[in-house]
């Protein structure tokens, strides 16, 4: 699923989530080479249809109701043209969304980078299920 799957389900259905975070996703797809391909093939040419499913998009309208962790490495090589998680901190900071929005120095988009942060992100979550 990913990271921007995630952020998608816990956007769509913030009642049944109480908490999400994310590694280097992909928050604006149908901003991004990558995202924009994948939906004209699964979702069709209509883009305003793909707004449904980009979680820039919807943070507007579906603001969570708790914090939303991200790390992102700085060193990914997607970061710029892909990932652009600048888009996704924007559009959160339009509606108020809490969103932590961490930039690891030096780290890709690599196993190394996900288990250096993996307990941070279960730590995240614990402190909003028990709140």
């Amino acid at each position: 699923m990913g990271g921007h799957g995630a952020l998608v389900c816990a956007l769509r259905n913030s009642d049944r989530y109480r908490s999400v975070s994310a590694f280097a996703p992909i928050v604006a797809p149908t901003q991004c080479p990558w995202g924009q391909k994948a939906f004209s093939h699964y979702l069709g040419q209509d883009s305003e249809a793909w707004k449904a499913y980009d979680a820039s998009e919807l943070i507007q309208t579906n603001p969570f109701p708790s914090s939303i962790l991200i790390d992102q490495g700085t060193a990914d090589t997607f970061l710029k043209n892909q990932l652009m998680p600048q888009v996704f901190e924007q559009a959160g900071d339009r509606v108020g969304q809490s969103l932590n929005l961490r930039l690891q120095e030096g780290y890709d988009h690599s196993y190394y980078f996900i288990s250096t942060f993996i307990e941070d992100h279960i730590r995240h979550h614990a402190e909003q299920l028990w709140q």
